[in-house]
């Protein structure tokens, strides 16, 4: 089995999962712009859990403030009181308030990487979700499933994001169903501590033969 061929596994199994999660109807109502949401999202998810990140996004929302527009002149204290509950709402204000003080529609990596906060994941994400960029999300999911079902383990980031490259063809649609389908393998079987028993991978992985 090669990337592809668990691609095509997963989406057979779990079906398109049409990631990024957006409230397009609240973008509607209060003329603010969806791709906000994805890049506000991206910073809130570092080191927590999605429902936690929901959490601090309804908070933004009830004050009609989920748009790095209010952000900018957002009262910082306000703004750590709304995000609290996504964790290091301190840190997370700052990278906040930076980058919405740097954000454009042809903003690239490097830019995004010089912000201090903003990692190889978060930019990724931003560039791939909210501005259709070829970027591979290298997550801790990601690299969890390339360990065990392909028995591949690198040092870098960076040698995670070739290898997929290499062996899948750059498709933006794709990268982004496939980091969403590993996302949710990894949810649903692919623990911390696995649970092998029903997943559709237990004949052909790695983990289930060494362990």
């Amino acid at each position: 089995m090669n990337l592809l061929d668990l691609y095509n596994r997963l989406l057979e199994t779990f079906g398109y999962q049409n990631w990024w999660p957006v409230d397009y109807d609240y973008h509607k109502i209060h003329k603010t712009d969806p791709k906000d949401e994805i890049i506000i999202g991206a910073i809130l998810t570092q080191n927590t859990a999605w429902k936690n990140v929901e959490k601090a996004l309804d908070n933004l929302k009830s004050k009609h403030a989920l748009s790095l527009n209010v952000i900018k002149t957002m009262d910082i204290n306000l703004l750590q009181s709304l995000i609290r509950p996504a964790g290091f709402f301190k840190r997370k204000s700052l990278i906040l308030k930076e980058i919405s003080n740097n954000m454009h529609d042809n903003i690239k990596r490097d830019e995004l990487l010089n912000i201090k906060g903003i990692g190889k994941e978060t930019a990724d994400s931003i560039l791939l979700y909210a501005y259709d960029k070829p970027y591979f999300v290298i997550d801790a999911y990601t690299k969890r499933i390339l360990e065990r079902v392909f028995n591949i383990k690198f040092k870098e980031y960076d040698e995670y994001a070739f290898f997929i490259k290499s062996q899948v063809q750059e498709d933006i649609n794709l990268y982004k169903e496939y980091h969403a389908l590993i996302v949710k393998l990894a949810k649903e079987h692919c623990l911390k501590k696995p649970l092998c028993e029903g997943c559709i991978l237990k004949d052909s992985c790695e983990h289930m033969f060494t362990k």
